[in-house]
């Protein structure tokens, strides 16, 4: 019973952040419904909305390595729900027969070679007294049907193995087996829910608590399961010492014994925090209906306690933040931008081109009949496009040292998601976003680590200027937290608005010198003398150095597609190759 009672314990210090913040985030919900709804940014195109539920979005014959330590054909079926369904054969899923089991891959990495899948798995199993270092594990199977694995890595559970014959077909289950793991990891968390928000929150203040700050690599999934991996964190090691040295086999069974340990306490883990968390739940959204009365009755008073607290604050911790800001932030936030603006640019633009050739393709069909009653919508093979943005790794790999940033996976997914729904859509406005929120998501937990021993006693100090009935919606450390981000942002907001006229510069200079350029020419040509050739050349040197910058941003087509260059300048025509005129 120890792992149910670590659980049990975890969620009773976890409860009070919850609660805070369930009345904090219901109080905002509230407000946004009384004000004014903003009016938002119209786009000529709609962004791709999620698959439903139930769609079947991938469905082949596949060789699964069964518990029984045997291959076998099985019918995997993904939905939208991004959840592996393995059934028996294509004629018992028509029928409607369940699954033999389901697999949600939170988490996971996808490895197609057995150097690489040992190597990780030799690294997850802890070193002790009772290890040989030079022993190895024997491979986990013997004798692949077909020359193309895929073996799936899971965070304190099993690991599952797959075989193809066929490279495309093993690309084909890459693809939907990468987007099943992108998605479980997040689609959870990106919800804008009461619930989720609040828990998003109170996750954050809770690893605070306990001097966690970085941006937490096992944030994935449902909160019981982001509950879970807070537990198995804080159980493993003692785990390790209490078992380890008592494991006297070869080392395979060592490993055996050890993974089939953590994955029992991982489900008993989950079981008793799921319980919980549904009673947590039900507790906050009962408190909350209760309040929604003095909510609504007292908006204005309880904006103006906000208001004042925030007043105070800000008298206290803006020059400091903004200081820092500006001093340690700021001087990297350009060279950070052009690591991010590589990939992610390159992956969204042969997105752009994926989608133009499908639509080429499908008006040709169109054209010879062989689309006749309805326009089927086609899933991409965004595989290609992934890999580019999933670079990312190696570009940012610095961000550790300097910010202590190291979830770059999470940074990675999020992006490939939002390519997912964008690749036929004007993608600009979708990557500034992107790039702001990386640039915030990088810095901000450097900035409240450094800053918390300075004001930790101080944020204690100033609850006394709460009123205690709004105490319930009015929290220190989310006002806090605000003013860091609004100093921050300030800060991305300026690096990004300084690349995107650098950007727009581009065009515009290249435009003049193009124009300086034939100027010079013809003038040279009816002179017959270099001194205006000079001069203009001159005027071209001064502009050298901002067009170098910009064309480094340009390269990546930042913040404008190549196709609405033209429309963004009255001389657009000047850009094209000028045509031989008569009598030159």
């Amino acid at each position: 019973m120890l792992f149910v009672g670590c659980a049990e314990a975890e969620l009773k210090e976890f409860g009070p952040h919850y609660r805070t913040q369930y009345s904090v985030v219901f109080f905002s919900q509230v407000q946004d419904e009384l004000e004014q709804p903003k009016e938002k940014i119209k786009q000529l195109l709609k962004q791709r909305g999620p698959p439903e539920a139930g769609e079947v979005l991938y469905e082949e014959q596949v060789l699964h390595f069964e518990a029984t330590r045997k291959w076998e054909e099985r019918y995997v079926v993904v939905r939208g729900n991004y959840c592996l369904e393995c059934h028996n054969s294509f004629e018992t899923f028509v029928k409607g027969v369940p699954p033999r089991h389901k697999l949600l891959p939170t988490g996971g990495t996808v490895l197609t070679t057995e150097e690489k899948y040992m190597a990780m798995v030799d690294k997850c199993f802890p070193v002790s007294e009772t290890n040989n270092e030079n022993e190895k594990f024997a491979p986990p199977i013997i004798g692949m049907p077909g020359q193309f694995p895929v073996y799936l890595r899971l965070p304190y559970r099993r690991d599952y193995y797959f075989c193809f014959r066929q490279d495309a077909r093993q690309a084909e289950f890459l693809s939907i087996l990468s987007d099943c793991i992108r998605h479980q990891n997040q689609d959870f968390l990106k919800k804008k829910t009461v619930e989720v928000q609040a828990f998003l929150k109170a996750v954050h203040l809770y690893r605070q608590e306990k001097g966690s700050y970085d941006s937490w690599k096992m944030l994935i999934g449902s909160d019981v399961r982001v509950l879970a991996n807070l537990v198995m964190e804080e159980l493993l090691p003692s785990l390790e010492k209490d078992m380890l040295p008592h494991l006297k086999a070869r080392k395979t069974e060592r490993k055996r014994v050890w993974f089939a340990t953590v994955e029992a306490a991982y489900i008993l883990v989950q079981e008793c925090l799921f319980e919980g968390m549904s009673a947590l739940k039900e507790e906050c959204r009962k408190a909350a209906h209760q309040q929604e009365v003095l909510i609504r009755s007292d908006m204005d008073q309880i904006l103006n306690s906000r208001t004042y607290l925030e007043g105070k604050l800000r008298a206290s911790v803006l020059e400091s933040a903004e200081k820092f800001c500006s001093e340690s932030v700021q001087p990297y936030l350009a060279s950070v931008l052009e690591e991010l603006m590589g990939p992610i640019s390159s992956g969204f633009q042969e997105a752009r081109l994926l989608s133009d050739s499908q639509m080429d393709q499908l008006c040709q069909d169109f054209q010879e009949g062989g689309v006749t009653n309805e326009l089927k919508q086609v899933r991409p093979n965004l595989l290609s496009c992934y890999q580019r943005i999933s670079s990312l790794h190696d570009q940012l790999h610095d961000l550790q040292e300097r910010f202590g940033f190291s979830n770059i996976s999470s940074l990675v997914h999020s992006t490939q998601i939002d390519l997912q729904q964008q690749y036929d859509y004007d993608s600009s406005t979708v990557r500034k976003r992107i790039f702001r929120e990386a640039l915030v998501g990088i810095t901000l937990p450097h900035i409240k680590k450094t800053l918390a021993p300075t004001y930790k006693t101080e944020l204690q100090g100033l609850k006394q200027f709460i009123y205690a009935d709004y105490s319930n919606f009015v929290h220190v450390h989310n006002i806090y937290e605000g003013i860091l981000l609004q100093s921050l942002d300030k800060e991305v907001i300026k690096g990004i608005v300084s690349a995107r006229y650098l950007s727009y510069s581009f065009v515009s200079y290249s435009i003049v010198i193009h124009i300086l350029g034939i100027t010079t020419m013809l003038l040279s040509l009816l002179t017959h003398t270099n001194i205006i050739s000079a001069l203009a050349f001159k005027h071209v040197s001064v502009c050298s150095t901002v067009v170098e910058e910009a064309a480094r941003l340009k390269k990546h087509n930042l913040f404008t597609d190549t196709r609405d260059l033209l429309s963004q300048s009255s001389c657009s025509s000047i850009i094209s190759t000028p045509a031989t005129q008569p009598g030159c």
